[in-house]
């Protein structure tokens, strides 16, 4: 008899993830909406990163904490990602090495105000962290808490 997949289809990383969002909620419900508590996450998760990773996450945190300093820092899966007043996530990143993917990705979710007619982009693939690449990650936070 084979053995049944109790999993639900998940992957270790994501059993890992979802584990990871679990124990966030019980963090944050004790915790409230603090931003010091946020911030010490975000930075902690932030310093668990693979190098490549860490580059691109310290550059999102450095773009979002000018741009949209009402964002409250908040890890999102055990992803770093910064919320809105309800203490919704608007932004994140997704580190390459967390799924095991050749890429890093920067995720906006619907409270993120980026409508642009009736199709725009939500996810961006992002594997260096350059001038370029900020100014465009500046604006989509701009547009995202506009």
């Amino acid at each position: 008899m084979a053995k049944s997949d109790t999993s639900g289809g998940l992957t270790a990383e994501e059993r890992d993830a979802v584990k990871q969002r679990a124990k966030e909620l019980r963090e944050q419900e004790k915790a409230g909406k603090n931003r010091e508590a946020g911030d010490k996450a975000v930075r902690d998760a932030i310093a668990e990163m693979e190098p490549d990773d860490k580059v691109l996450a310290e550059g999102l945190y450095k773009v979002v904490t000018e741009v949209a300093p009402d964002l409250v820092p908040k890890t999102y899966y055990g992803m770093p990602g910064f919320a809105n007043a309800e203490g919704k996530i608007v932004v994140f990143i997704q580190a390459a090495a967390k799924f095991k993917t050749r890429y890093a990705t920067i995720g906006f979710e619907d409270r993120a105000r980026l409508d642009d007619g009736d199709l725009w982009p939500i996810g961006f693939a992002i594997r260096k962290w350059t001038p370029a690449v900020e100014q465009q990650i500046t604006q989509l936070v701009r547009k995202a808490v506009g």
